[in-house]
């Protein structure tokens, strides 16, 4: 669920776990509200063995790592943090990552100011973080925050509080940067993976930014996840679609939410308490109940699975995983 295994056949994006982007938050950091918090966590560690081949590496090498922030309300990235991870070699990985501003920001290129350099990244329990002037940033193995009864999900909705997550793994990109590095207040934010294209240059193996949705409500998922926020209009009937299937919805009215879902990009204001799906996202915030009541047009309203217990009170706020080195 979420974006876990949104892949062809519920496996993988390019059959690679580790371009597999699963879930995205946004919100202030607690204590200093002038600051804020982004995390990107791929690489599932879900044991339902879904197609395609799993690794120990935490982050594929030969890939890049994208959170993008649109400044200005065209669904176009005004500002990108690129991260890229050396060779998984002794039990050990690092992590470089670039700030692009402007009209790169929206490309593929590999360029970019270095924030960060040689961050060793996590494969224990302990965090490992790296500070490098005003930002914070972490990489590595951690508990997964999501929450949600899957088995119940594939049950006609038929929910018994089982968190098919709660002992479940991610790798997590978090990064803490100070309010004034996102350049507005009304941010739109979303996360990729790309892989080296055949003959050079990248192409987009996954997207995202709101939780369920691609894998519940996307009937050409791969068109979907290669595409780009500001084209996501041309999903718009495949959406209303489904909701109409789904929720019972008028055509009108399927078309009217379907509306409210696109394009898929996480809102964001850091001046204010994150809340989803108004603003942010927060790592205790119930993003499939709301997903759920959207889906079944409030018809089903919980699965009575609520927030993990092992979140940190600090940096990287995400727990500790359950598989440690």
């Amino acid at each position: 669920m979420s974006h876990h295994y949104s892949g062809p056949d519920f496996g993988f994006p390019h059959g690679d776990a580790r371009l597999d982007f699963t879930d995205l938050y946004a919100f202030p950091k607690p204590g200093d509200a002038r600051r804020s918090i982004l995390i990107m966590n791929v690489h599932p560690s879900a044991a339902e063995n879904p197609p395609g081949p799993t690794t120990d590496e935490p982050f594929a090498s030969e890939a890049m790592y994208e959170l993008k922030i649109d400044t200005d309300g065209d669904a176009i990235a005004d500002i990108a943090y690129r991260a890229r991870f050396s060779p998984f070699a002794g039990g050990e990985q690092t992590a470089t990552l670039r700030r692009i501003d402007g009209p790169q920001a929206a490309g593929t290129g590999d360029g970019g100011q270095v924030i960060v350099e040689r961050a060793r990244v996590s494969t224990g329990r302990k965090a490992r973080v790296t500070e490098a002037g005003d930002y914070r940033f972490f990489a590595g193995w951690r508990s997964d925050p999501f929450f949600c009864d899957v088995e119940g999900a594939k049950n006609n909705l038929k929910f018994t509080g089982r968190d098919f997550f709660a002992d479940k793994d991610v790798c997590s990109i978090a990064l803490e940067v100070p309010n004034s590095a996102l350049g507005a207040k009304e941010l739109r934010l979303w996360a990729r993976t790309l892989a080296p294209r055949d003959g050079g240059g990248w192409i987009q193996a996954e997207r995202g930014a709101r939780p369920a949705q691609a894998v519940l409500l996307v009937e050409d998922r791969e068109a979907y996840l290669a595409g780009e926020p500001a084209d996501d209009g041309r999903f718009l009937a495949a959406f209303a679609h489904a909701l109409e299937h789904t929720g019972g919805y008028p055509p009108a009215e399927a078309r009217r939410v379907a509306g409210t879902l696109l394009p898929d990009v996480l809102f964001y204001d850091p001046t204010r308490p994150a809340s989803f799906p108004d603003n942010g996202r927060a790592l205790t915030d119930d993003a499939f109940d709301f997903f759920m009541r959207i889906l079944t047009n409030a018809r089903v309203t919980e699965d009575k699975v609520g927030p993990h217990g092992d979140l940190l009170p600090e940096f990287p706020y995400v727990g500790p995983p359950h598989k440690a080195a």
